[in-house]
């Protein structure tokens, strides 16, 4: 089946009445407001996976260093990062490991790279998932950097950004209410509020259909070989989710259900004010390989 390029109008066309509507509400089909607005950038190569998908490391470093750039606006790599991070900060990496598609080592190594030419010393950086409440890197952390594949989500509707800080509370099931509405409220306590930098999708294998927990199923993972990145989340995950709405839509004819709709994305923005989700107000910086780019 070949695959054809939707866009932002077909996106706003077909979700008229449908789940993803009601998830972005007024986000998407209100009126867009001029005052404030977001930059994501999407970049994809077509050699960033060898043979069974393995992740070509250079490669992704590279991507990675485009993306920053165009992101900050800067011609040089070691420019931009130093935009986002100084020397003297202790960062944590805020990662994801479950097991059926977790964040690629690879991206993982190529973010501690960069953060060590920065100047940040080792002893100042970490990476973790699960046990971010116990690792003093992240309890004493100045700085932080979003890192998790995109995939669709039993509770959230999909697994983005704004999901992945759950791990930075004791009491995870109490935001799983309402399709997760209360995530964006873990963004203002103390241990993490202001200090993300980055926020980054590895959207290299990314899974766009999926239902009951923990559901992994390889017909629905493809290669789409890109990162979506961002410093605003909310913004990011509007990205992300609206990618796996269109190949949704790409390769089943219509926009199959998820197990509930994304409302925490929406909700996010407009009570949370973490970020942008109206998609019209999101500037979408398209860098590399462009073949069924989608969105």
């Amino acid at each position: 089946m070949k695959e054809k390029t939707i866009t932002r109008r077909d996106f706003l066309r077909v979700t008229a009445g449908t789940a993803m509507a009601a998830t972005l509400g007024s986000g998407i089909l209100g009126e867009a407001r001029a005052e404030t607005t977001a930059k994501v950038v999407l970049i994809r190569n077509a050699e960033v996976l060898g043979p069974q998908d393995r992740v070509q490391e250079e490669i992704l470093h590279s991507m990675l260093d485009e993306a920053v750039k165009s992101l900050l606006g800067t011609d040089k790599p070691m420019e931009a990062w130093k935009k986002l991070f100084k020397s003297s900060d202790v960062v944590g990496i805020k990662s994801n490991e479950w097991q059926k598609l977790p964040t690629p080592k690879e991206l993982e190594a190529a973010i501690k790279r960069r953060l060590l030419d920065v100047g940040v010393a080792g002893k100042n950086i970490d990476i973790d998932d699960r046990g971010v409440l116990n690792n003093p890197i992240f309890l004493n952390a100045t700085a932080l950097v979003n890192v998790r594949p995109l995939r669709t989500h039993h509770w959230a509707g999909v697994g983005t950004c704004l999901k992945n800080y759950i791990q930075f509370v004791p009491n995870r099931p109490d935001y799983h209410e309402e399709g997760c509405s209360p995530l964006g409220k873990i963004w203002t306590y103390p241990i993490v509020k202001g200090k993300t930098r980055l926020n980054i999708l590895s959207v290299l294998t990314p899974q766009f259909y999926g239902r009951g927990a923990n559901f992994f199923d390889k017909r629905y993972v493809w290669p789409y070989k890109g990162l979506i990145l961002g410093t605003d989340p909310v913004a990011v995950d509007a990205i992300g989710a609206h990618l796996l709405q269109a190949k949704r839509v790409a390769f089943f004819g219509e926009d199959k259900a998820l197990d509930v709709p994304p409302i925490h994305i929406m909700v996010a923005d407009k009570e949370y004010h973490l970020g942008v989700s109206d998609l019209r107000r999101i500037q979408l910086v398209k860098l590399g390989w462009m073949e069924e780019v989608l969105i």
